[in-house]
């Protein structure tokens, strides 16, 4: 496959998703676009969420027609398996976005897909068992980075053409279609997805993306010159959407939670927390996946030494460690203490006991105001007693008893003087 032939592919997967995508942003938008029947979604929000099917058909449109051109009939049978494995990855995608399946369903055609690439591709036993495996691991590390408007499509455009430069480089064109017309329907569809997303790229789109990108790793270091530092270059191509699997595990370690419920804990959430706004955390997490990306190539181009690749190495274990001290979780509410009923009695009792406190206070202050001073013949008070309360005819007091922690000669006072 020769180089106008790439390009064209890649110009058709541009072209195709752009139209697609507008498409799909026009009729998600729609103002009246009603609701589904049975309170579930709206149709606006399934097209939103399913938006990445546009990307994947882009794609896929493209690269079919380069194989059916015989674009790439040196390694027509694994571009072939790599297409198909992504087409089933995506087709499942697309109907877990409209009806949640089960994760050992999706993990189980993950890793039939996997086993038609290797096996398509020729590999032999020992390499298809470790090819198939990392196929899985990426795809799934690649499938978690889709928590942030634009993150995926920007990382796996970075990564695209990471391994579009080491097909080239390394003597295998056809290998290197479904990169490039991976890198263009990503890029077309960029817009659409960054903040705030019209369109999202969900699980058909995420799903896709990570298994092209591994299964087309993993053929490219399969197929490597022997001269070659492949098996530390590509790789290290996925270090971010690794190191996001591994901060999202120590973490959900760490507090006791499920690995398999997603929660606000990846690198964007935890981006966000420290006040940087959505395209930034898409941004920074980018140019974090640009250093190792970069590396890798210049290391399997033989320009630098595999040495070099410890230092991406070691900056994603430190910023790994950096983001574990940023509080992911919110703080578990713990319960009061529970007490013995001897302890516990006091408490039930303390309003009764108050009331009880309140009307024996006020019967005292109302003590301190003689019943019977109203009466003729009746005696003056005491001094420091108060002074007699005006009654009615009936004999109630005119004056409401004082509240409760009113001083009694206060209290008498001023009923004297309402009197």
């Amino acid at each position: 496959m020769n180089v106008l032939g790439i390009i064209a592919s890649g110009v058709a997967a541009l072209f195709i998703t752009v139209a697609l995508a507008k498409s799909a942003r026009r009729v998600a938008l729609r103002p009246h676009v009603p609701d589904e029947p049975g309170g579930r979604a709206p149709r606006a929000e399934a097209l939103r969420r399913t938006g990445g099917a546009t990307a994947v058909l882009g794609v896929g449109t493209a690269t079919g027609l380069a194989l059916w051109l015989g674009a790439a009939d040196e390694a027509a049978g694994s571009v072939g398996g790599l297409l198909a494995g992504a087409g089933i990855v995506a087709a499942l995608g697309l109907v877990h976005d409209l009806k949640p399946l089960w994760p050992a369903l999706r993990l189980g055609a993950q890793i039939a897909a996997a086993i038609l690439v290797v096996c398509l591709a020729g590999l032999p036993p020992a390499a298809s068992v470790l090819a198939a495996l990392w196929i899985v691991l990426v795809t799934n590390a690649f499938a978690l980075l889709d928590h942030a408007d634009g993150l995926l499509t920007a990382v796996g455009l970075v990564t695209a053409a990471g391994l579009l430069t080491c097909a080239l480089v390394g003597g295998a064109p056809a290998l290197a279609l479904l990169p490039t017309t991976l890198v263009a329907g990503l890029a077309g569809f960029l817009l659409h997805t960054w903040h705030p997303a019209r369109l999202r790229l969900g699980a058909v789109g995420a799903q896709f993306t990570g298994f092209a990108l591994a299964a087309s790793g993993a053929l490219i270091q399969a197929a490597a010159p022997s001269g070659r530092a492949a098996w530390a270059a590509l790789p290290a191509l996925a270090t971010v959407a690794l190191a996001d699997s591994a901060l999202v595990l120590i973490s959900r370690r760490r507090a006791a939670r499920s690995p398999l419920r997603d929660t606000d804990d990846h690198i964007a959430h935890r981006l966000r927390r420290v006040r940087v706004t959505v395209p930034g955390a898409a941004v920074l997490t980018t140019l974090w996946a640009a250093v190792p990306v970069a590396t890798g190539t210049l290391v399997y181009a033989e320009l630098l030494h595999p040495a070099f690749l410890l230092l991406p190495l070691a900056g994603t274990a430190a910023a790994v460690f950096a983001l574990l001290r940023i509080p992911a979780y919110a703080p578990s509410r713990t319960a009061p203490p529970r007490t013995g009923s001897s302890r516990t009695a006091p408490s039930r009792t303390a309003p009764s006991r108050t009331a009880a406190a309140r009307r024996t206070q006020t019967s005292g202050v109302g003590a301190a105001i003689p019943a019977a001073a109203s009466a003729p013949g009746a005696k003056p008070s005491a001094p420091g007693r108060g002074t007699p309360a005006a009654r009615t005819a009936a004999g109630h007091p005119t004056v409401p008893p004082p509240p409760t922690g009113r001083p009694a000669a206060e209290a008498a006072a001023a009923a004297a003087e309402r009197g």
